[in-house]
């Protein structure tokens, strides 16, 4: 073989230049990322249903969403958690090469036959539907210098203002908050509502009765009166914002005329939606932002692409916040392309050697 290519020394060369376009093409075309995608593709659906047992999500939820998740194109196998604070993680493994984002479509349209079956405090908690990738590209934490702020001052601002917009960079897949946002908190004392013969029950009733927007009309409506020449909306501001608000929601009025308040047989305070995440950086509260890469995007320009909307948002931090960088596996697919050139170019070094 190597006479044969001694011989032809133009052959050779045309044969040794195809090859080395060939690679050039190729080498455009990789994937940049940490890792290559070897695990296959999945989907996870997320649901919550308050005050439910792990066995009760396990017969009105999870149960009722596999049976109807059968016929999708592709799928390998379904496995599912469930906890005791109502939480369900549904996980659809598909075959490799599966489309990720047709798996997802195939989904929710599975998903939507699934949902009128569920009990209504799940339909209205709402259930999300999310490709599943196991590591995050990177964490972008948030910290204050302030000593007056909380971990849940940070996670709200976080939530509000700085999730949305990540999530819409190219090259994102997924965008985890690692904290909550702000949330009414009514704790409850059960003594007191014995003593006023009330249960939780009788509570939520009064809360989503008194804790409403309600339509107050208009006008100068139709039909109008002679010389009527300007219309209005009225809007009535029903909805409670504070805990002194929530505090005077009325539970019942008894027949000595005498009225149990909200405040009666409750603490009421404003708090975050959940304590599940305890964050800290240097010992100071925080908050966090763990970004998933899309799939086939390119791990490098993304990173770029977040830290300098991150960069831009900044000049609008609350006095003292800033943002730093815990975890960031970008370094590494540096390294791995600087290798991966350099032995490109030693290779074409020793070919023409």
């Amino acid at each position: 073989m190597a006479n044969f290519f001694i011989r032809r020394p133009i052959f050779a060369w045309v044969l040794a230049i195809i090859l080395m376009m060939a690679g050039a093409l190729a080498i455009m075309q990789l994937p940049v990322a940490q890792y290559p995608t070897i695990a296959p593709p999945a989907v996870s659906i997320s649901a919550t249903y308050p005050g439910a047992d792990a066995q009760t999500v396990q017969d009105t939820v999870t149960q009722v969403i596999e049976q109807n998740m059968n016929g999708i194109d592709n799928l390998m196998y379904m496995s599912s958690t469930s906890d005791s604070a109502g939480s369900v993680t549904i996980t659809l493994t598909f075959q490799s090469g599966t489309d990720p984002d047709i798996a997802q479509v195939q989904v929710q349209n599975k998903l939507q036959l699934a949902t009128p079956l569920l009990p209504q405090e799940v339909q209205q908690q709402g259930i999300s539907v999310e490709k599943s990738s196991s590591s995050f590209l990177m964490v972008a934490g948030f910290v204050s210098d302030n000593p007056n702020t909380t971990q849940d001052d940070i996670s709200d601002y976080v939530a509000s203002n700085i999730k949305d917009s990540i999530s819409r960079l190219n090259g994102v897949g997924d965008v985890q908050l690692f904290g909550a946002q702000y949330a009414m908190r009514i704790w409850l004392d059960a003594n007191l509502l014995n003593k006023y013969q009330l249960t939780p029950v009788d509570v939520i009733n009064q809360l989503k009765v008194q804790n409403d927007q309600i339509a107050a009309g208009q006008l100068g409506g139709t039909p109008a009166l002679p010389g009527q020449q300007l219309n209005a909306s009225i809007i009535a501001q029903t909805r409670l914002k504070d805990p002194q608000e929530f505090g005077k929601v009325t539970l019942r009025v008894n027949t000595d005329g005498s009225v149990v308040h909200l405040k009666d047989v409750a603490r009421i305070e404003l708090g975050g939606e959940n304590y599940n995440v305890v964050a800290r950086i240097n010992g100071k509260p925080a908050s966090g932002l763990g970004i998933k890469l899309a799939t086939g995007a390119n791990a490098l320009d993304t990173a770029t692409a977040i830290k300098a909307k991150l960069a831009e948002l900044q000049p609008f931090f609350p006095q003292g916040m800033k943002v730093v960088y815990p975890y960031d596996t970008t370094p590494f697919v540096k390294i791995s392309i600087h290798e991966v050139v350099k032995t490109l170019f030693e290779a074409i070094i020793l070919v023409f050697l």
